[in-house]
């Protein structure tokens, strides 16, 4: 992924968009659910923006991509997933955060010393991340910074505004949430219900490859443990974004040994990876020679992916938050790594 660096110009405008945005603090009035959306004046896209920082640990404001980034930002908010931090990783969206100088990498400090700009003390340092669905947070694009330099400017307006009138972002019908969109000539503001998603299914199995495996392979009764989890970073020459290595594990319950690991990544998007999944699923127990009587997964989304597949070879599939076999055998993985 080739991320063209932001001209120094264009970082002189986002630092002192970040600058004026930590010393109005809005966090010290303002909750991180009370979310706002600012329509991108380049596409016309909406990002949705909350304010981070009500407990002064993580001083940000996070702009959520579409409906895609604001559906994730509510999974977050409400702690509907078990890692949180995958979950991040998962949710298109900008931030621009206040941290301490170790935090920033060289080339943060070297744009900040380009700039001639100064900070000292905790929290102090802003930091810009671009957060791509399947990959590490990575360093901004031109049209990014952009996008994040307006958000910051309409933040200080909003919150500004919301702090004289707290019933500011109360919607006017249900479902509705604001968005400062540019006029002629001045920002205003609108009341938008955002767009649904429509998340992709793979495609069933051939009817001939239903009746094939049923066939050849016989059913055991096997509980299989299944988890498709973010694990380490894949990187590419030069300053390409870094994908984000996902290991899809397959554990036998009982014994907790392995039947199967593949290696996925968000390549060419986050959406396909996933709808490679019950083919590699299908690929695994081919190779076994077998069928499993029961599936357990731990998230939702694994078990939408699965389910259809699940369904055609007569295989039980059902959720669970808990899946010891196999976190047994990750944990031990993360500790060799």
């Amino acid at each position: 992924m080739d991320t063209p660096i932001p001209m120094l110009e264009e970082f002189r405008r986002l630092y002192e968009a970040a600058q004026a945005f930590k010393e109005q603090a809005p966090w010290e009035w303002m909750f991180e659910d009370e979310i706002f959306g600012v329509r991108n004046p380049e596409t016309g896209y909406i990002g949705y923006a909350s304010v981070m920082g009500r407990l002064g640990e993580h001083l940000a404001l996070g702009v959520y991509l579409g409906s895609e980034g604001l559906i994730g930002f509510y999974q977050l908010s409400a702690g509907e997933e078990q890692d949180n931090a995958d979950l991040l990783l998962e949710i298109p969206h900008l931030e621009a955060s206040f941290e301490d100088r170790e935090v920033l990498s060289d080339k943060d400090r070297q744009v900040i010393k380009s700039l001639g700009l100064r900070f000292r003390g905790r929290q102090e340092w802003p930091l810009f991340r671009s957060y791509v669905p399947g990959c590490l947070p990575w360093f901004l694009t031109p049209g990014e910074a952009r996008f994040l330099t307006v958000a910051l400017q309409q933040a200080l307006d909003v919150a500004s505004r919301l702090r004289d009138n707290p019933s500011l972002l109360e919607p006017l019908q249900p479902g509705h949430l604001m968005v400062r969109s540019l006029g002629d000539r001045d920002w205003i503001d609108e009341w938008v219900e955002p767009a649904s998603i429509r998340v992709r299914r793979p495609p069933e199995l051939r009817e001939e490859s239903v009746v094939a495996l049923r066939e050849k392979f016989v059913i055991q009764p096997w509980r299989l443990e299944v988890d498709l989890y973010g694990m380490s970073p894949i990187r590419e020459r030069g300053d390409l974004r870094p994908y984000l290595g996902y290991h899809l594990l397959i554990v036998e319950s009982t014994r907790g040994f392995i039947v199967g690991g593949d290696l996925l990544v968000a390549d060419p998007s986050f959406e396909e990876m996933w709808v490679q999944v019950p083919g590699r699923f299908v690929g695994t127990m081919t190779r076994l020679g077998s069928l499993p009587s029961e599936i357990v997964v731990r998230s939702e989304k694994l078990l939408y992916y699965l389910e259809p597949m699940a369904e055609q070879l007569g295989i039980k599939i059902r959720l669970s938050g808990r899946l010891p076999a196999l976190d047994r055998i990750r944990r031990e993985f993360e500790r060799r790594m």
